[in-house]
């Protein structure tokens, strides 16, 4: 209980400060991450999360992406995406795939010792990219409206659309070193998982789409009702994908993604509610990655992993995306804007956790150590680029309206 305790007053503290803090671009996941690192660390800290047992968090952790899922596929501006339809294609379509087969060469080189599914675990982990940790940018009105408008289209389709993958390597690595391992067994039952997931998420978020838009036009639910009801629709297709074998978190994603259509008929912020638990839950796991960064400063650094996580969060995506984009109206400086804001964060956190808890033994511990290596390096570079490229944009275009930003 001292946990939540000191995790609520570090909270408290940052939303009394915020105002003054944003001057110094400190939002609330990065004082989370570091009231954890500085209450986690030394010999003898003030407080110790045991991170052995990881089983225990595996359902709140899960339930944690599923609201995540779902709120971003129901924010994701539906007119974003048909005037950009072509470069969010080539972004999802093409350099999506290009980047998670470039993070897996890239481990594969880097570390040829480990089993080939855990390297492609490790690379759907460290790829889904996460705009909070680098809202100051994404906000920023120098930056042109539509380069921030298809981020945050991405950046709500991307991790829901990575997940499925996720799963299947989960599920091929979780076979790695068991006796008579059957990896077509594993990969089925995870395609069939995905399946009920699938299923699961649409019957519940069609239903539910379709119920709240008519109950609202008829005035029969009230606005404090209705921020209910939508709180209801990912935790119903979680359970629901649960109980008839699928993945609860994709079932979310993909409630979002059907009941959104009918969210643009209720009030501006009746997803808020939802938005607002999602936001209170992923800060507290920023505080628990203080701890794992804690714990990755004190084992020491290995090169290799450095070296990778640079990788991970440049060329990765800086090459993938420049070459999708090849053929678009987009100017060659935009291109390279597009591939350099891929910054990690919760996303990249919660699947390490998962990956963490599925592979006990047999390359969790490397896929989280990587993992928190990479966010933080994406925290510097993103952070320490943000105000050259809203200077350089600056120079040649004039202020756009700011967009609603994700995540």
């Amino acid at each position: 209980m001292l946990a939540v305790t000191v995790i609520a007053g570090v909270l408290f503290t940052w939303c009394v400060l915020s105002r003054r803090l944003a001057l110094w671009s400190i939002t609330a996941p990065i004082a989370m991450m570091v009231a954890g690192i500085a209450l986690t660390s030394g010999s003898d800290p003030p407080l110790v999360f045991d991170f052995g047992d990881l089983a225990g968090f595996e359902s709140a952790v899960e339930v944690v992406l599923a609201l995540l899922l779902f709120v971003d596929a129901t924010e994701v501006p539906a007119g974003g995406i048909r005037r950009e339809r072509s470069v969010v294609a080539r972004l999802l379509g093409a350099a999506l795939p290009l980047a998670l087969g470039a993070a897996f060469l890239s481990a594969l080189a880097l570390f040829p010792d480990r089993p080939g599914w855990v390297l492609a675990t490790l690379a759907t982990v460290v790829v889904p990219l996460d705009l909070a940790p680098a809202a100051a940018l994404v906000r920023d009105e120098r930056v042109p409206a539509r380069l921030r408008e298809v981020l945050n289209v991405e950046g709500g389709l991307s991790d829901g659309i990575v997940s499925p993958v996720f799963l299947v390597c989960v599920a091929a690595a979780a076979e790695y070193r068991t006796v008579g391992s059957d990896y077509a067994e594993a990969l089925l039952d995870a395609v069939g998982a995905a399946g009920w997931a699938v299923g699961s998420g649409s019957l519940v978020g069609y239903l539910a789409g379709w119920l709240l838009r008519r109950s609202w036009a008829k005035g029969w639910t009230l606005p404090t009702a209705a921020r209910l009801a939508v709180l209801s629709v990912p935790l119903a297709a979680y359970s629901l994908s649960v109980f008839l074998g699928g993945n609860g978190f994709v079932a979310s994603f993909v409630a979002g993604v059907c009941v959104a259509p009918a969210m643009r008929h209720l009030p501006e912020d009746t997803v808020r509610m939802t938005d607002d638990l999602v936001t209170l839950s992923t800060l507290a796991l920023w505080f628990l990655f203080g701890q794992m960064v804690s714990d990755e400063f004190w084992d020491g650094f290995h090169l290799s992993v450095v070296l990778y996580a640079v990788l991970a969060c440049t060329l990765v995506r800086l090459v993938p995306v420049t070459v999708a984009l090849i053929g678009t109206d987009l100017s060659w400086s935009d291109r390279l804007f597009l591939g350099w804001m891929g910054p990690r964060g919760v996303a990249s956190v919660v699947f390490g956790l998962l990956a963490a808890i599925e592979l006990r033994g047999s390359g969790g511990d490397f896929i989280t150590r990587v993992m928190v290596i990479t966010v933080m390096v994406s925290i510097v570079l993103h952070g320490l680029s943000a105000e050259p490229i809203g200077r350089r944009y600056a120079r040649g275009r004039r202020p756009s309206p700011e967009p609603r930003i994700r995540g």
